[in-house]
């Protein structure tokens, strides 16, 4: 006999998915390699404060940690980092995030050893080994100067301690250097200001003397409004690349000085390069190339046959492959992949035979029926165009609403904004749906993985576009019968934290919203974040002061005087991205206007929260906010928290 379910308000049921339970033997993943036998991964620990470990695993499934605990495998090149090791015959280089060095470790050997001087200017990251390895080949950030930092490719002698020889410069920015396989040749990305990755960039090669000086430097690709990355070369030597000349992020092959688009597809072949060091795509032989697809954010992996041009899709039990991307050898293929009831995983792929996972960003394993599964939506937007999300339904084994009444809705406004929601397994939105809440996680136009011109529709419309498309999300399951219109919430994160402060500021349809790390004056933004973003504004706004009087109409806090409902602002006090100070003076004009605010800052976290007990604290405050103003009792015991201008 099934067990009858309990009647209970929404957002009272008692979750088996608690914060301990979201923090407790938990892990992200980073950068991922193959170096022969053996893979090796990034994992940031929040039980060692947010450390990054780099394990390796060999063919037996022996696990070793490389970086001993006083050591953080992370790079804070671009403030977003990522590319921040590599290894060649079993010796690893990394860069040590608290004193922004490289060393290598050496199997059997003590300590890790520099090879990189003493400088606290100096920043290194995207690590590519020459072939012999007598050199590397780095992206380095040279913060020494006053002003923007100078970023240069630089080349280094493993062998001994210097900060590098500099092999580029004169561009904004670089990423992704490659050799060729015989060493005699370097491919590599440029950029410069105000474009992002994402808008235009340069694909550059030069060769390699046998002393390993760079010569013969040649600008390949660059065409006003054309997004390339992710050069490799086939093992013949034949340079490959991913562009966005057809409309989407399609696999090119560069040959005889003529391209072709191998993956003539409406289908994205990568991701937005927010981080160093990640690839979608990889060569097992000179005529097949295993790659990660993305069509309406479901991504699968499929094999290319290069001279046809067939691509065949492997059975895999993912439908996201994540940030730390895949990479490929001649007989294995490492992905950081996830699925709906499977949260961000690393799998090994050998051609022709199983996918074998190996390890789960979370061991601990929860009966799937705890999960609320989620769908795939479509749904009318402004000026008659379509937008995207997935919904997460209240879901919890044990519990029901009671008769008559409808579910609260969380609508999420990712981060970026150029990024993408998912539908991998995610325990923070599980926390809210086992708990009585739906949950619309919103791809707004602007996010990636629907082709070039749904990417480019926030471009001049930041604070418009992504706006409407989460009112309408949300209209649209309210007129379904999914959700209650008298308790709409919104919460973002860094650039969704934008959009929720804004919808929350410039219409009236919800009732409170979180807001983490995120942007309240967009002119602020402009002056003070770090480089990597400091010119982003141009394409989302306009330039800047040019266009001041448009930053200050879209930047909530010059507009607190319309925002009529309750706030709760979560923030890193060393966030160099989007400073404290942008919460801090939303805070304060909210309080003087006697709006209902909260307000938590975090000591010693930057832009993302990586520590397990601010994960907790934040997650708990911001039910207990939400119980407040929603009007639900929570079944578990949350500290209060202070709410200005709460009666």
């Amino acid at each position: 006999m099934r067990n009858k379910k309990i009647l209970a308000p929404y957002g009272s049921w008692k979750s088996p998915i608690t914060t301990e339970l979201i923090v407790s033997e938990s892990v992200g993943f980073g950068d991922i390699v193959i170096d022969g036998e053996d893979i090796y991964w990034s994992e940031m620990r929040p039980s060692e404060g947010g450390r990054y470990v780099i394990v390796k695993q060999e063919p037996n499934g022996c696990r070793t940690d490389i970086t001993p605990p006083t050591f953080n495998a992370r790079t804070k090149v671009h403030e977003y980092g990522g590319g921040s090791f590599s290894v060649m015959k079993k010796i690893v280089f990394f860069s040590n995030f608290s004193d922004g060095r490289v060393y290598k470790s050496i199997p059997d050997t003590t300590a890790p050893k520099p090879i990189t001087p003493i400088s606290n200017d100096l920043r290194y990251a995207d690590f590519e080994i020459s072939p012999r390895g007598a050199q590397i080949i780095a992206v380095r950030e040279d913060h020494s100067k006053s002003g923007e930092p100078a970023n240069t490719l630089v080349s280094m002698d493993p062998k001994k301690v210097s900060p590098g020889t500099i092999v580029a410069s004169g561009a904004d920015f670089y990423s992704t250097p490659t050799f060729s396989p015989d060493g005699s040749q370097l491919a590599w990305i440029q950029w410069d200001h105000p474009n992002m990755p994402w808008d235009t960039t340069e694909l550059w090669i030069a060769d390699i003397t046998e002393n390993g000086e760079v010569t013969n430097k040649l600008r390949l690709r660059t065409e006003e409004g054309e997004s390339i990355c992710h050069p490799a070369w086939s093992p013949s030597g034949v340079l490959h690349y991913i562009s966005d000349e057809s409309g989407w992020w399609n696999i090119y092959q560069f040959k005889s000085g003529k391209r072709m688009n191998l993956t003539p597809i409406e289908a994205e072949f990568t991701q937005p390069q927010w981080g160093l060091g990640v690839r979608y795509y990889g060569f097992t032989t000179d005529d097949k190339i295993i790659c990660a697809m993305n069509e309406k954010g479901s991504w699968s992996l499929a094999i290319l046959d290069i001279p046809t041009k067939k691509l065949e899709k492997v059975a895999a039990p993912f439908t996201e492959v994540t940030r730390s991307g895949i990479k490929v050898s001649k007989n294995r293929v490492v992905i950081g992949a996830g699925s709906p009831d499977v949260p961000h995983s690393i799998y090994l792929y050998t051609p022709h035979q199983e996918l074998t996972e190996i390890k789960r960003s979370n061991e601990l394993r929860i009966s799937s029926n705890s999960f609320s599964n989620p769908e795939f939506v479509e749904f009318p937007t402004t000026n008659e165009l379509t937008a995207y999300g997935f919904f997460y339904p209240p879901w919890n084994p044990s519990f029901q609403g009671m008769k008559g009444e409808l579910p609260p809705l969380l609508v999420l406004s990712h981060g970026g904004p150029t990024g993408s929601a998912t539908s991998t397994l995610d325990l923070q939105k599980q926390f809210w749906t086992s708990r009585g809440f739906g949950v619309l996680d919103v791809n707004y136009g602007g996010s990636t993985g629907f082709g070039t011109s749904y990417r480019r529709r926030l471009n001049g419309k930041w604070g418009i576009v992504d706006v409407d498309d989460c009112i309408n999300g949300a209209k649209f399951l309210v007129e379904r019968g999914d959700a209650d219109r008298n308790r709409l919430v919104i919460r973002g994160n860094s650039a969704g934290g934008y959009t929720t402060l804004a919808a929350l500021t410039f219409t009236n349809m919800f009732q409170a919203g979180a807001s983490y790390y995120g942007i309240s004056d967009l002119s602020a933004l402009a002056k003070e974040t770090h480089k990597f973003e400091s010119r982003y504004c141009d394409s989302m706004v306009g330039p800047y002061p040019e266009m001041k009087t448009v930053y200050e109409k879209r930047s909530p806090i010059f507009h607190t005087e319309l925002l009529s409902c309750p706030v709760i602002l979560f923030q890193g006090l060393e966030d160099q991205i989007v400073l404290p100070n942008q919460a801090e003076k939303m805070v304060e004009e909210l309080k003087a206007k006697g709006i209902p605010v909260a307000y938590i800052s975090f000591e010693g976290e930057q832009h993302g929260f990586r520590k397990s007990e601010t994960i907790k604290r934040a997650l708990e405050a911001e039910l207990y906010f939400y119980s407040q103003i929603l009007q639900f009792q929570p079944e578990e015991k949350i500290d209060p928290l202070i709410i200005f201008n709460m009666e």
